[in-house]
């Protein structure tokens, strides 16, 4: 329902194809109210070539919600509600992620809904368990990581709770020196915009 989000610097109105577009080439389900935004960087080829390079790819399932998008609005972080989305990640999924961290490896999230979804299925030793349910798990500076080693994302708009996951995984002060570079060089935020790795 409704017309596909495009970015101000997308100078025109939304068409048939961008619904085609704005989906990730890993799709399977409806549910989500918008696309997993970092996950639009790759291309079958990409996954291929990380495939070939040894890299896991494990699929899991957040139906993004609007709530996502709700700026934070309280004057205290911790009084922010978050919506619940439903997620679900396999038991495959969480045996290749538990044998990986296992062995040595790391695990990298493919956005923020991803970083969502893994840190609410870990126990405290960063154990995946797999299963569905809600979440409504709300990540801002503080937050002890459990499992996430890593994170791709977009760049995110101030007062969001995206721009607070990031600032929480690397740190406020270093996430706003990249943000200022970022706007320095004219990268773009938004759906279509640019992304960063963070390990």
């Amino acid at each position: 329902l409704g017309q596909t989000p495009l970015p101000p610097y997308i100078n025109r109105a939304p068409r048939m194809e961008d619904r085609e577009r704005y989906q990730t080439v890993y799709a399977r389900e409806k549910g989500s109210v918008a696309a997993p935004t970092a996950g639009l960087h790759f291309t079958p080829a990409l996954l291929r070539q990380l495939g070939e390079k040894g890299v896991s790819i494990v699929p899991l399932v957040l139906h993004v919600g609007l709530g996502t998008f709700r700026p934070v609005k309280v004057d205290r972080v911790e009084q922010h509600q978050m919506h619940s989305e439903y997620y679900r990640i396999s038991s495959q999924a969480a045996d290749t992620i538990n044998r990986s961290r296992a062995e040595g490896g790391r695990v990298i999230a493919v956005g923020t809904t991803a970083v969502r979804v893994i840190e609410t299925v870990a126990d405290e030793e960063g154990k995946i368990w797999p299963g569905e349910g809600r979440t409504d798990i709300f990540i801002y500076p503080g937050y002890r990581f459990k499992a996430v080693d890593g994170l791709i994302t977009n760049f995110h708009l101030p007062k969001s709770t995206l721009l607070m996951l990031v600032s929480a995984f690397a740190g406020k002060e270093f996430v706003f020196k990249a943000y200022n570079e970022a706007i320095l060089n004219n990268y773009r935020f938004f759906s279509y915009g640019d992304c960063m790795l963070i390990i």
